[in-house]
């Protein structure tokens, strides 16, 4: 890799680097002649591996071209039949969700094309707390004694044996949709169509739940239309909009047909057909085009917040009601949920992180942060670990522990270490209650008396492949530029490109050698940063949750001094009219 300014340790402790490879540039350079693009455009795709015969199609991706052949994945056609099969019947069909905004959305769509055809249907989404994650044998039970013939889960399943069992025996067929990695061997359910099951073959793993769900959905219309059934399908390319939020907030790779669902489903929701996602971007005062950001910063959380502090039912119910009274009525209730939320977080994550710092201060520290507490709210434990994780630059746990001694945890991981794979291992080391989730995240419940035996194992399992990874960090750069270049100009060239997120990164520009002229705190721990090139241009920049590392220290000490900084460029609109922020991420001295 090329350093980038030779910067081989910023505010943050990273190397910069050039993205671009020699060989990149040629490929950019090709793409921007053969399809007349602007530089930049060409660039940010090379760099993200899109060669010049595949530049077109990625621009404009199309659902048609991408959509694979929902056939291709295990179990699909029985799953198909026996939903079709109940849609004929007017059978009752019961919804079982996981309470993210994965699992909602997954429920909303399933519910929504189900409702068209008038097919009596329940959603039952568990409460985090005292049901946990996935299907229990009671609530199958329970919905089958309610007269469900068929029980589809969505976004879980895969891993719940037992329960599944459960429903069969009381008289049910179940199928399920789901994406997660599989921690033991199949549940019996008539059809598990998950494509990261080990003898799945179509290629598919890097979808969402609600991306299967939608597949699924395909290939039922399909079943339909074979069996001459009369009533008008659905529109399912209208129902994008619920796709496109759970492969955002899921942060799931976008690419391949990822990517058309996003840009597809961000058309849709701008039209704001679903009275549930209209009243969430009022409750969220977004007053612009929605976008990638909103959905996974403003709209997500909302949803999520439900399931973490509230009834974990309030997305699902929202996301697949027709009535506007309703919408905005849960719309409001998540949004007074969020606000508790993030008071919640704030005070938890303050203890959280003197913890975490404690074990950081000795030498290297651990290599995976643990942190637990006896009065933390179990569903704000995965946002402590994602900010842990942040800030300690190395996989986190944060546990909360009941009056019992057993604490339900979450892990967040760093990109290369497989997360889901070392908690299984805890599992079958009896380390772990159990525990489960994929590369990047992971849920756990421990017993207090093993916590030391787990650390132990984490230190001794993960400790040199985390180091390797953290010493061999750095931050890509795409491109130099001056601040009176982060234009609006260069932000409306650069959308051609998008929209960004996991698996084609938001474009890093550096500002070299511009002037910190003013630093102030604003909102909850952000960083406002006024810069100033060498010849006189000006941009606002913005470092967010900076207050208190490692990069807002530096940025307060080197105000008034020239600095090399690192970021991105965003829309910020204010009072009805649109400017460009800077998006601070990073800052070195300017040698």
């Amino acid at each position: 890799m090329r350093p980038f300014l030779d910067i081989r340790r910023s505010a943050s402790g990273l190397a910069w680097v050039h993205r671009l490879t020699e060989r990149d540039e040629n490929v950019a350079l090709t793409i921007s002649q053969n399809h007349g693009l602007p530089d930049i455009v060409a660039r940010v795709l090379a760099g993200r591996g899109i060669d010049a015969d595949a530049a077109q199609r990625f621009l404009d991706p199309s659902i048609r071209d991408l959509l694979p052949d929902p056939a291709s994945l295990t179990d699909m056609d029985k799953a198909a039949a026996r939903i079709a099969h109940s849609i004929q019947r007017g059978e009752r069909v019961a919804i079982f969700g996981d309470y993210d905004v994965d699992g909602a959305a997954s429920s909303a769509l399933m519910k929504r094309v189900l409702d068209h055809y008038r097919v009596p249907n329940e959603i039952y989404i568990p409460d985090r707390i005292f049901e946990g994650y996935g299907p229990n044998p009671d609530a199958m039970r329970e919905l089958v004694a309610k007269g469900a013939r068929l029980i589809v889960t969505v976004d879980c399943g895969t891993n719940s044996a037992a329960s599944i069992e459960a429903a069969n025996q009381a008289g049910a067929d179940v199928v399920v949709i789901d994406h997660h990695q599989v921690g033991g061997p199949l549940p019996n359910a008539l059809a598990i169509v998950n494509p990261n099951r080990d003898d799945d073959l179509s290629g598919q793993g890097h979808l969402c739940a609600a991306g299967v769900v939608f597949l699924t959905l395909v290939q039922v219309l399909k079943v339909l239309r074979q069996r001459a059934v009369s009533i008008r399908p659905p529109d399912l390319l209208g129902l994008l909009d619920l796709v496109a939020l759970a492969t955002v907030c899921d942060v799931v790779p976008l690419t391949g047909v990822n990517r058309a669902f996003v840009v597809k489903g961000l058309v849709a929701a701008r039209h704001m057909q679903n009275p549930g996602l209209a009243a969430l971007q009022r409750v969220a005062r977004i007053g612009e085009p929605i976008n990638t950001f909103h959905l996974g910063f403003l709209i997500g959380p909302r949803i999520n917040a439900g399931g973490r502090i509230g009834d974990a039912a309030l997305g699902a119910r929202l996301l697949a009601t027709d009535d506007p009274v309703e919408a905005q009525s849960i719309a409001e209730t998540l949004d007074r949920l969020n606000q508790e939320r993030q008071a919640m977080e704030k005070a938890m994550l303050e203890e959280a992180r003197a913890e975490a710092d404690a074990e950081l201060m000795r030498g290297k520290g651990p290599a995976v942060i643990l942190t637990a507490s006896d009065h933390w709210h179990p569903g704000i434990v995965g946002l402590l670990a994602s900010r842990l994780k942040d800030h300690g630059r190395r996989p986190a746990f944060a546990i909360a522990f009941n009056a019992n001694g057993i604490g339900t945890g979450s892990g967040r991981s760093i990109p290369g270490l497989d997360l889901g794979r070392l908690v299984r291992e805890a599992v079958e080391r009896g380390l772990l209650v159990k525990g489960g989730g994929h590369a990047m995240a992971a849920g756990i419940t421990v017993e207090r008396s093993k916590l030391g035996a787990l650390r132990a194992f984490f230190e001794e399992t993960a400790s040199d492949e985390v180091f390797r990874l953290r010493d061999a960090e750095t931050l890509k750069i795409d491109a130099a530029l001056m601040a009176e270049g982060a234009n609006l100009r260069l932000l409306d060239v650069l959308e051609r490109a998008g929209p960004f997120g996991a698996g084609h990164s938001q474009p890093l520009f550096v500002l070299p050698r511009h002037e910190i002229v003013r630093v102030r705190p604003v909102g909850t721990g952000h960083l406002r940063v006024d810069l100033k090139s060498g010849s006189g241009g000006s941009v606002q920049a913005m470092a967010f949750r900076s207050a208190e590392t490692e990069l807002g220290n530096f940025l307060l000490k080197q105000q008034g001094r020239t600095v090399h900084v690192a970021g991105s460029i965003s829309a910020n609109y204010w009072n009805g009219s649109k400017s460009v922020q800077f998006r601070l991420v990073d800052a070195a001295l300017a040698g």
